[in-house]
């Protein structure tokens, strides 16, 4: 029998479009033989289900269950693409923990921890994961220009600890940069990352539970035109992304071996991207996304077909990794 698979898009941040991108590629290939693919948008207002005719259907979020033509529609799983919001923070996945539909992206403790920089790289750290020298802020901190620059350097990375797509993000190169830089972190959240400066060869690495295994795909080294991977970098075409990635096999296996070590601290699941830079040779972690873009043109994708895993596949493998886990 056929299962009912609810296919989450969009949510309450910047990510909104790029959400709906990948939402529609799982929907677009999603096993009809296995299946029956619903698109459920998630938006601040509104829980709805979008039909092939653009119909909007209200979503009961009592039980997350969906009425058309006087029959309830009960979902197996909910197959989660939402970019930031409340698809890559916790939120979701809590909510659908606690009603009991299974879903595809790791747990809402490890979607919270990882989605906030901060935390993230301070449970790493403690195993001895390397990482970039930073300096946390909140709003309404006092700035003291000095210190932070004393602590990180120049240049150094000035981020919004909870955002995604690298909104928020700025390379500063002089002092007089900095405060501009933090105003523009604040604009995506209340909390500030700021990083040393990381010199050397950025690479994209996947990993995802693929046959009841952690499987670490092909690694993506990325050349941006750009002063980093920003937003016009990822989705705008102003980069390079070269899989594999163009490292020696000593390099390729410290950087496989190092992303599985995070992937299994963090205890995740489902899908992962995590960002590495070699410097000084060595590769240092720099962030891990949960809800990875699933676009034709997104890194994962293409990681996942070098690997030998078409789309489909990629997607059925994801359903009932969770259907699994739930039983």
């Amino acid at each position: 029998m056929k299962k009912n698979i609810a296919i989450l898009m969009g949510g309450y941040s910047s990510e909104f479009e790029i959400s709906i991108q990948s939402g529609n590629v799982v929907y677009n290939k999603l096993d009809r033989d296995q299946y029956i693919p619903y698109r459920i948008h998630i938006t601040k207002d509104n829980w709805y289900y979008v039909d092939d005719t653009d119909q909007k259907h209200p979503i009961d979020k009592n039980d997350f269950s969906l009425t058309l033509d006087g029959t309830k529609i009960i979902f197996d799983a909910a197959f989660n693409t939402v970019h930031g919001t409340p698809g890559e923070d916790g939120l979701l996945q809590a909510y659908f923990d606690l009603i009991g539909i299974p879903q595809t992206a790791c747990d809402f403790y490890q979607a919270a921890l990882t989605f906030n920089k901060r935390d993230c790289i301070s449970t790493l750290k403690p195993y001895g994961i390397p990482t970039a020298t930073n300096y946390f802020l909140n709003q309404g901190d006092h700035i003291d220009s000095k210190t932070i620059l004393d602590t990180v350097g120049l240049p150094c990375f000035v981020k919004a600890n909870k955002a995604g797509s690298s909104y928020g993000v700025s390379k500063v190169k002089t002092e007089a940069e900095l405060l501009p830089a933090i105003e523009i972190a604040y604009k995506e959240d209340d909390e500030i990352i700021i990083e040393s400066f990381l010199s050397g060869t950025e690479v994209s690495v996947g990993v995802i539970q693929h046959n009841g295994k952690d499987v670490v795909l092909p690694i993506t080294e990325i050349v941006t035109e750009n002063e980093f991977f920003d937003y016009e970098a990822k989705y705008l075409g102003k980069s390079e992304e070269i899989t594999p990635a163009r490292l020696s096999e000593e390099d390729t296996k410290k950087v496989k071996d190092l992303a599985l070590k995070v992937y299994q601290i963090l205890k995740m699941k489902g899908f992962s991207r995590s960002e590495y830079i070699f410097h000084h040779g060595e590769p240092y972690f720099v962030e891990m996304n949960t809800n990875p873009g699933l676009s034709e043109a997104s890194i994962l994708p293409q990681q996942a077909h070098k690997a030998g895993i078409n789309l489909q596949e990629l997607f059925s493998n994801a359903i009932e990794s969770c259907l699994t886990a739930k039983k």
